[in-house]
């Protein structure tokens, strides 16, 4: 088990890793960021991204309710990993991790990624 304050800790031990935010996703506040010179923005604007994808899913499934295990937006330079998280006592919450495209391997991240928030949740 771990706390919030050492997630981002682990999440930027990954190898390739170049930031992490831990965002609230309900008001798209940044709960804590590392390497990213400004990580309010960058947390409303992963908010937005997870928010239409999870829309854009729901209209285009049959069910019409969908829950995302995590999502993966790969640019011309770098991964980006985000996973939703639901928290026992705080609601939920999203990791989102950037990797270096050439330094990282993206299935061991996301491996890691789901360790890391099953041990966050389990606190």
């Amino acid at each position: 088990m771990i706390g919030i304050e050492d997630c981002l800790s682990e999440v930027m031990s990954i190898p390739g890793a170049l930031d992490a935010v831990l965002v609230e996703p309900i008001s798209g506040m940044a709960i804590l960021a590392e390497g990213l010179p400004d990580s309010a923005r960058s947390a409303a604007g992963l908010t937005e991204t997870f928010r239409a994808a999870l829309e854009g899913i729901a209209l285009a499934s049959p069910e019409g309710t969908v829950r995302i295990g995590d999502m993966i937006i790969t640019t011309e330079t770098s991964h980006h990993l985000i996973r939703p998280i639901e928290m026992v006592f705080d609601g939920p919450l999203l990791i989102c991790l950037r990797l270096d495209l050439e330094r990282s391997n993206l299935a061991l991240a996301r491996r890691r990624l789901c360790t890391i928030a099953d041990q966050l949740m389990a606190k």
